[in-house]
């Protein structure tokens, strides 16, 4: 059993690989959500699958460049295989469980049908090991979007796999498309998840109602703008399942354009952006258009996408994605000529250029839902404190929590107040938040900074039982989650 240990030692690799039992949570199995006498709607009848797949979630070993980890993940790979669609397709994949231990599939961001969610305790059953699941959806909004578990903290394995809805329509003026997907890692190195999940437990508190909260347990990781930014040191940090020191290479021409699909799967890292020499122009946020920026640097949050634009120079050139608020970084090279690899530590000047946060972004006039003034209004706070440790929503967690609830056809505001030292990245299942502050910017998943408050808009009409939660995903197996329900 682990011995206590101070946050980072704890969360430096000292616990190694012991046999603690997999833990279920919040999201959910140990922790049911509140009895409701909203069902989940039926699968609708949704014609023939245009593309299908096969997902094999097990156990086996990885390369992540000269460093050789044991982890869960899909099809022997990390990150799993691309999963691609054009919007309007119907979308089958078959699941074979081939882990230990029961699993499921969220495919984030994707506003499908309530049934195919894949939210056990909430949307579905569990897959059981070795057992079967199909899951069938329309995929009905272009962009870029992804897949993984939501059982325990099984994201913080090698569950998760790119996924890209293309647009029929979309004139695709560039040369090359480069799909990276960042994360944080541990498992099969390190501590593994289900250890630093059952120490954050062994410490866990009664979260504050956000009005008389304890400053001085709000402490995490910090020494970023942002403010704390996550919990854990982690020891590596991953561009497509590759270390600093073995990175992938993407290779161009020079005067080349790319289109970038970025994504972060971490479990609970908040990334900092940029390329070597390079400026980015942002496209989309989330899978929706926005008005193009031009930036050096960005944030991009748990659980957030972002598409962006780069005109390629001449040379090899870092892409680097530094771990906010903590040690260590992703690296990703990109080659349009001569030139000696950069040092893995590699910190090109453009990081500290005053990075774009995607929340401050403007839609693109396609990407807007149409001007209304919200017929409800719900008050939402994110509690919580590093000692002891605690998260919640609305004073409480998930579990013992009152769910949000509205009608079909209601346009409902969430005004999300952050009551704690820590930034959370919060996301909204089956549906895409409108942000009246931007212009109506369409996102699904939101970072909001310690103790401030945003406001976002959703157009309640895919009815079902819904999963709202940080995207950190151990605040949210500690109890910071709540449902939307109608």
């Amino acid at each position: 059993m682990p011995h206590p240990l101070t946050r980072r030692d704890l969360l430096t690799g000292s616990l190694g690989l012991g046999a603690a039992a997999l833990l279920g949570g919040c999201t959910p199995t140990a922790t049911a959500p509140p009895t409701s006498a909203i069902g989940v709607p039926p699968t609708p009848s949704l014609g023939r699958p245009a593309v299908t797949a096969v997902l094999r979630p097990g156990e086996s070993p990885v390369d992540l460049g000269g460093i050789i980890a044991r982890t869960w993940c899909y099809d022997g790979r990390v990150p799993g295989t691309l999963l691609r669609a054009k919007a309007g397709d119907v979308v089958q994949v078959r699941v074979h469980n081939a882990l230990p231990v029961e699993t499921s599939v969220h495919w984030h961001g994707i506003a499908l049908h309530n049934a195919a969610d894949g939210v056990p305790g909430l949307t579905q059953d569990a897959i059981a090991a070795g057992a079967d699941y199909t899951y069938t959806f329309t995929a009905p909004d272009p962009g870029t979007y992804f897949f993984h578990p939501h059982s325990g903290v099984q994201i913080d394995r090698g569950l998760y796999a790119p996924l890209v809805i293309d647009d029929p329509a979309e004139p695709g003026a560039y040369d090359h498309e480069w799909v990276l997907v960042l994360d944080d890692w541990t498992d099969g190195v390190g501590s593994s998840p289900d250890d630093i999940l059952a120490a954050f437990r062994a410490e866990r508190g009664t979260v504050s109602d956000g009005m008389n909260h304890d400053m001085s347990g709000m402490g995490g990781m910090g020494d970023s703008p942002l403010g704390d930014v996550g919990d854990i040191a982690y020891p590596h940090y991953l561009i497509n399942g590759r270390v600093p020191a073995a990175p992938s290479t993407l290779t161009a021409k020079p005067g080349q354009r790319a289109r970038i699909r970025l994504i972060n799967a971490a479990a609970d890292t908040l990334f900092r952006l940029a390329i070597g020499e390079h400026a980015m122009t942002v496209t989309h946020t989330d899978g929706f258009p926005v008005q193009p920026v031009e930036t050096r640097a960005l944030y991009l949050a748990q659980g957030e996408r972002v598409d962006v634009l780069v005109t390629l120079g001449d040379g090899v050139f870092p892409l680097v994605a530094h771990a906010e608020g903590k040690d260590g970084q992703g690296l990703a090279l990109i080659r349009t000529g001569a030139g000696s690899r950069p040092a893995a530590d590699v910190h090109p000047s453009e990081l500290d250029s005053g990075p774009l946060l995607l929340a401050t972004l403007m839609p693109a006039e396609s990407a807007r839902l149409p001007g209304r003034e919200p017929d409800q209004v719900e008050q939402v706070t994110l509690n919580g404190q590093m000692r002891p440790y605690a998260w919640g929503m609305n004073g409480t967690t998930f579990g013992s929590d009152t769910p949000i609830r509205t009608s079909a056809g209601r346009r409902l505001r969430l005004q999300m107040t952050n009551m704690t030292m820590m930034a959370h990245p919060m996301h909204i299942h089956g549906h895409t938040w409108s942000m009246p502050g931007n212009g109506g910017l369409r996102k699904d998943t939101v970072l909001v900074l310690p103790m401030q408050t945003v406001t976002a808009d959703l157009q309640a009409d895919n009815p079902g039982r819904w999963a709202y939660h940080c995207h950190n995903i151990y605040h949210a197996e500690i109890g910071m989650m709540t449902t939307l329900q109608y």
